[in-house]
């Protein structure tokens, strides 16, 4: 299977990945980030012997995405970038889901134990 195959088929056991390595943190960060008029926060995993990272990101108008980087073994990075359906953002909890709209609206990160997330 390759990663756009993996993003785009199994984007919901992505979020359950990255939900589960957040919330066993002792403390989380959830980041706002802007490129262009795009913004969003976004919540991070990291995979540091692959060379990997997950994000759960929200923009304006209550749109989900998942992102997936990586590097290759030419070691160029690559990104993709899935939008997220209904169905997948019901896995997300409504805690963070809350707390990623108050860092999008607020255009401030905050920083809070990973155990506040799963509320």
């Amino acid at each position: 299977m390759t990663y756009e195959e993996l993003v785009k088929n199994h984007a919901g056991e992505m979020i359950e990945k990255l939900v589960t390595d957040v919330v066993s943190k002792d403390a989380v960060e959830i980041r706002f980030e802007f490129e262009d008029n795009d913004q969003w926060s976004v919540i991070s995993m990291f995979i540091y012997e692959e060379d990997k990272e997950i994000s759960l990101r929200l923009h304006a108008n209550e749109r989900y995405d998942i992102y997936f980087g990586y590097y290759d073994d030419d070691d160029e990075f690559f990104e993709i970038i899935q939008p997220l359906t209904a169905e997948e953002i019901k896995i997300i909890p409504k805690g963070l889901q809350k707390l990623m709209k108050k860092v999008l609206d607020d255009e401030q990160g905050m920083r809070l134990p990973g155990n506040f997330l799963s509320k």
